[in-house]
């Protein structure tokens, strides 16, 4: 089924994947429709099956990532024990996608660790990926001098007062 398109399953234990996907359910979305906001209770986490979503942040929706390739993931702010989602998920196009419920996934984590640490390692590199095109996304934007961040990672702006 589309699940295998998933490469966030590749190579997983086939009882793991069952479990994972036992409560899944595959739903249709026009453009327009808003999956889930920021901020709102992280409960669902998702797979691309076809279709496009954007993800943005901030009251004035500013872009994030959009997830558009078959077997992509989101909504992750469900699965690493976030309350709320990080980000706003609109569907750009009409989506097909896997919606699949938190208690379930975390069971299937917990009955079987080694998948687990799989799962979580491929859930880890999909969102290094995001990071290194937001790096490239902000670079082409501002051009951020070298300055002291004294351990906060944060970019200062020299002419600012502080």
């Amino acid at each position: 089924m589309y699940f295998k398109q998933a490469d966030i399953f590749w190579g997983m234990n086939k009882a793991f994947i069952k479990a994972v996907m036992k409560n899944a359910v595959q739903e249709t979305h026009q453009a327009g429709i808003r999956l889930f906001a920021e901020g709102e209770a992280a409960i669902h986490f998702y797979i691309l099956l076809k279709g496009k979503v954007k993800l943005s942040i901030g009251e004035t929706g500013k872009l994030v990532y959009i997830v558009s390739h078959a077997g992509e993931a989101f909504g992750w702010s469900s699965l690493i024990e976030r309350d709320v989602y990080s980000a706003t998920a609109d569907c750009k196009a009409q989506t097909k996608l896997m919606k699949l419920d938190k208690e379930t996934i975390q069971k299937a984590l917990d009955d079987d660790p080694a998948s687990g640490l799989l799962f979580f390692r491929r859930i880890a590199e999909t969102l290094g990926n995001r990071l290194l095109q937001s790096y490239t996304m902000i670079s082409s934007v501002h051009t951020a001098e070298a300055v002291p961040s004294y351990g906060t990672g944060q970019v200062q702006d020299l002419g600012a007062d502080i």
